[in-house]
């Protein structure tokens, strides 16, 4: 049977790194997309026991998970400015906090609270720079407003959230200067910003002195960061050997012929191929000519160095030879010990993962 195994001793040792690192300011956990594709609930269970009791999420069905499911006092966060009025309402049944990013937002949830009986708690979101949702810095006098004006608005956060915080430290710094700035202007005004919050994972192992209120962590709870950490990945693919065979010198294997034997090499199949989500990446940023050039130097390299893809079959890394396939992957296991149902791990980001079962283990 091929699952995705989840450590649980690993994301408790990521999760302790992370509450050290915090230093006492509280960790709001994002567990969008199905918890990084581990599930909202298993994941949410761990970060509990861990002491971790604020979500954030994008999908009301995420929510409704948590919810349901004995999280009726923990604190989630709605990520995004939803406005759709039978969201919003589910959402406020919910005791969800929604995101504010714009008067027309704010409009709508002032009115359907309004119609409700009820207050709304809400963040604000300023957008610094990622063009999706929130109030431009230079929208400060709006943002302001909704503290006087729209009464059925209970104002306990406000937040960004940076776009190149993995890459760009100069930007980031300049993104973080102008959130501060619409801060610092709301205080002036006379108002209390209540929580106040911007680092994502990159920004906050990066830059401690933006931790500020409250950080989001989502990819470093993984152990998935775009730079060298101490944090761990949590999980991998384990399968099984599904056929040995040996392909004599000059043979083939996969699509393309990309592979062919230089001696008689005998050959593991393993059932698993990129629609599970094996060796698939994101496509890389092609927008700007730097990504352009980044991209071309890249390939440079993987042609003069290509990067080694490996499964792990008996505590030993073997290669994967030829192209991998929709469903399969060939494995060279020479001179390994193996047979028909022998363990294989494969390395794999869980937000890949397709058709394949999330297990946790200890």
């Amino acid at each position: 049977m091929t699952t995705y195994e989840v450590s649980r001793e690993t994301l408790e040792y990521n999760i302790k790194q992370l509450k050290a690192k915090a230093n006492g300011v509280p960790i709001w956990a994002v567990v969008k997309g199905d918890g990084y594709g581990l599930g909202v609930l298993p994941l949410a269970e761990v970060l509990a026991e861990q002491n971790i009791h604020h979500f954030c999420v994008t999908e009301l069905r995420e929510a409704e998970i948590l919810r349901d499911n004995g999280f009726t006092e923990d604190q989630i966060l709605m990520l995004r400015s939803v406005a759709d009025r039978k969201e919003i309402n589910r959402l406020l049944d919910l005791k969800v906090i929604l995101t504010v990013g714009s008067e027309q937002v704010a409009a709508l949830i002032d009115q359907i609270a309004a119609e409700r009986a009820d207050i709304a708690q809400v963040h604000l979101k300023i957008d610094t720079g990622m063009g999706r949702y929130g109030f431009l810095p230079e929208q400060t006098d709006q943002v302001i407003s909704l503290y006087r004006e729209k009464k059925h608005l209970a104002i306990s956060g406000i937040f960004t959230h940076f776009n190149c915080a993995f890459s760009d430290n100069e930007l980031t710094k300049q993104e973080f200067a102008a959130f501060m700035r619409v801060v610092e202007q709301i205080r002036a005004a006379g108002q209390e910003t209540g929580i106040v919050h911007c680092c994502n994972s990159a920004a906050f192992l990066k830059f401690p002195e933006m931790h500020c209120d409250a950080v989001r962590l989502g990819s470093a709870i993984l152990g998935r960061i775009a730079f060298r950490t101490k944090l761990r990945p949590v999980g991998y693919v384990s399968t099984a050997i599904e056929e040995l065979r040996v392909l004599p010198k000059g043979h083939t294997t996969g699509y393309s012929a990309l592979w062919k034997a230089k001696k008689d090499t005998p050959i593991a199949i393993l059932p698993v191929g990129w629609y599970h989500g094996f060796h698939v990446s994101c496509e890389p940023d092609m927008t700007r000519k730097r990504d352009c050039l980044r991209a071309a130097l890249g390939n440079i390299k993987a042609m003069l160095r290509p990067k080694r893809v490996t499964a792990e079959i008996n505590g030993k890394a073997c290669p994967i030879v030829g192209a991998i396939g929709m469903l399969h992957c060939a494995v060279d296991v020479s001179g390994i010990a193996c047979k028909r149902g022998d363990r294989a791990i494969l390395q794999m980001n869980p937000l890949h993962v397709k058709g394949i079962k999330v297990v946790f283990r200890k």
